[in-house]
């Protein structure tokens, strides 16, 4: 999809000079991996025509792969989100205009699964694509079928990763409960998600509070709360590892950001401290730590280990990109590597190699 933005600092209404810049939650997790130094492909169907080739060249850029787009004509829409930023008291303003975009008719059929995913040792999506059939009042859910087929020719080691990614502007909730509980329940190893979306998709609560109270007094949460809500959730889906990042909002300028992730093996981890970042733009922060904790888990294996890095490069990327313009990642390891260093000398216990 295109993001526009005002460049003037023009509200969207007034402004007459926008600039545009290439967005999507697993467009941004696929270029946050490949500049961390993971190689990475992205699978979409766009229009052919220069906003398409735009999100190509994009991707080249930024060393992901993009041989398998599929083209639609040069006339169908790219999906589009205006944003408009905000600040303290004003909040951030997004309307998303995805109806019918050529990416919800990537459909079953159109991409040559088997030559994508050869030695593939994971395959990432997210709820949002799956809501865009709702959100377009599609006959059916196109995209859904795309990935059944998909995941029929994964390598026998890859893993599926979803990213639950709730946008109550696409669907309601009772239809997103729908399509991705089976698809939890049928095809992912890995879920990363929020405490307030289990509790308010599939009324999972924590040691000391139910899902309501999760819900209605967003309180601070104790490790065994959070032990006890991934466990509830491994033990539903049937998971590998659950992840849950955790955002406390200050102001629009100021958050704090900490993680926690947990394997059906026992293993549990939370970040040392909820870190303060300095907000400039908050849209691709959460992919950015999705790229971060598959780093981990990458290349430090499924291990605790491995869960652990994750977790730590997942905050320090989440971090990094909230302190600068647009979704994509633009990451640079040297700098993760100094974050992580300084964490470290700060307090933090757990080295990353």
């Amino acid at each position: 999809m295109m993001r526009d933005m005002p460049a003037d600092r023009e509200r969207p209404e007034r402004t007459r000079l926008v600039q545009l810049s290439p967005a999507g939650s697993e467009f941004s997790v696929s270029i946050g991996l490949a500049r961390l130094g993971v190689a990475s492909a992205f699978v979409t169907r766009l229009p052919a025509n220069p906003y398409g080739h735009a999100v190509r060249n994009v991707a080249r850029e930024h060393g992901v792969g993009a041989s398998h787009f599929v083209w639609a004509p040069a006339t169908d829409p790219i999906g589009r989100m205006i944003f408009e930023p905000g600040c303290t008291p004003r909040p951030d303003t997004v309307v998303y205009q995805r109806k019918h975009s050529a990416a919800s008719l990537l459909d079953a059929g159109m991409v040559e699964w088997p030559g994508v995913l050869a030695g593939a040792r994971l395959f990432h999506t997210s709820g949002i694509t799956f809501g865009l059939a709702a959100h377009s009042g599609h006959p059916r859910n196109y995209n859904l079928a795309a990935f059944e087929e998909a995941v029929d020719h994964l390598p026998g080691d890859c893993r599926v990763g979803l990213d639950f990614n709730y946008r109550r502007t696409l669907w309601p909730v009772d239809a997103a409960r729908e399509t991705l509980g089976r698809v939890l329940e049928e095809h992912v190893h890995i879920l990363i998600t929020s405490v307030q979306d289990m509790a308010r998709f599939f009324d999972l609560g924590c040691a000391r509070f139910s899902a309501r109270a999760l819900l209605e007094t967003s309180p601070a949460l104790e490790d065994e709360d959070l032990q006890a809500l991934a466990s509830a959730v491994l033990s539903r889906f049937d998971l590998e590892v659950v992840a849950l990042t955790l955002r406390q909002v200050d102001s629009l300028e100021h958050h704090r950001w900490e993680s926690a992730a947990a394997s059906r093996d026992g293993a549990f981890f939370r970040s040392p401290a909820a870190r303060p970042v300095s907000v400039a733009d908050r849209l691709g922060g959460g992919d950015a730590w999705t790229a971060g904790f598959y780093y981990g888990l990458l290349t430090g294996g499924w291990t605790s280990a491995g869960l652990v890095k994750g977790v730590l490069v997942g905050d320090a990327a989440a971090r990094l990109k909230q302190t600068f313009m647009f979704d994509i990642p633009v990451l640079d390891r040297r700098e993760v590597e100094a974050l992580l260093e300084a964490d470290l000398a700060g307090g933090a216990t757990h080295p990353v190699r």
